[in-house]
């Protein structure tokens, strides 16, 4: 898709992961420059993992056969969602470091069955018959299905723990404006994103039975729209995290060198 009224030459893609790209730079050396990194380490790692997948995406796209490059990019995406798993976790224990562990325990188990219970009805899941892991093919689309599912998974982790940082966070060490919640706003909004558009792609692709090329063309260009979207909604979280981690969190000076304790103690 190109933008219509000016005479650009890239498409709405390109620019996409253009801004993208750059953002996550900026991101990284705010992190690094302003001693972010240390406190949120795991956050840092992340944002670097999709960089180093966006920069993989152009250097071996075509360059390699096809099989290998699904075998380096399922494993990247594996990476990716232990990371984002980390990262919640991270957030977690920094916004309710003083929470008493019973009440780490409850909310723990209550996020993590509803995610589940969630998860096992949302989108469709292979005949396991047909999956074929004694090949290559069956490994990656095994590969592949851990992919998608962990990744919905963690977005579902991850809208449930921003509700609770941004409901009780001011009772505890994520009040508004600090950088806890800040992160954490970021991360809900873009795992909503990411649960809508993967929500509205599966109904379009369920219902939708095109009659000509026409149709077809006209399904592909809205899934295209939907997906450049979502991408659109993750560069404004980067522009949001590169805002509010450039700036001094209130009352962060006593706390900028203090470890997060272990839940409940």
């Amino acid at each position: 898709m190109h933008f219509g009224h000016f005479n650009f030459g890239f498409s709405a893609r390109q620019i996409l992961w253009t801004l993208t790209f750059a953002s996550q730079l900026v991101l990284l050396v705010v992190l690094l420059g302003r001693d972010r990194a240390r406190r949120y380490p795991w956050f840092t790692a992340s944002i670097a993992l999709v960089a180093l997948g966006l920069m993989a995406e152009v250097l071996l796209s075509g360059r390699m056969a096809m099989l290998t490059l699904q075998e380096i990019f399922l494993t990247l995406s594996l990476v990716s969602v232990l990371v984002s798993l980390m990262v919640a976790v991270e957030v977690a224990r920094r916004a309710f470091a003083d929470a008493p562990r019973p009440m780490w325990i409850t909310n723990t188990a209550g996020l993590v069955l509803v995610a589940v219970g969630v998860l096992t009805v949302w989108g469709p899941w292979p005949v396991w018959k047909q999956m074929a892991l004694n090949t290559l093919l069956g490994k990656l689309r095994l590969m592949q299905l851990a992919t998608e599912k962990g990744d919905t998974l963690v977005s579902l982790l991850t809208v449930g723990l921003g509700l609770l940082v941004v409901i009780f966070g001011r009772n505890f060490k994520a009040g508004w404006r600090s950088h806890t919640q800040m992160i954490a706003i970021g991360l809900m909004t873009v795992a909503i994103a990411s649960l809508t558009v993967q929500g509205t792609v599966q109904h379009i692709i369920r219902t939708a039975h095109p009659h000509d090329r026409q149709e077809y063309e006209r399904i592909v260009s809205l899934v295209a729209n939907l997906l450049n979207a979502h991408k659109a909604v993750y560069v404004a979280a980067l522009v949001w995290w590169i805002a509010w981690l450039w700036r001094d969190e209130p009352g962060a000076a006593a706390e900028l060198n203090e470890e997060p304790p272990q839940a409940g103690e």
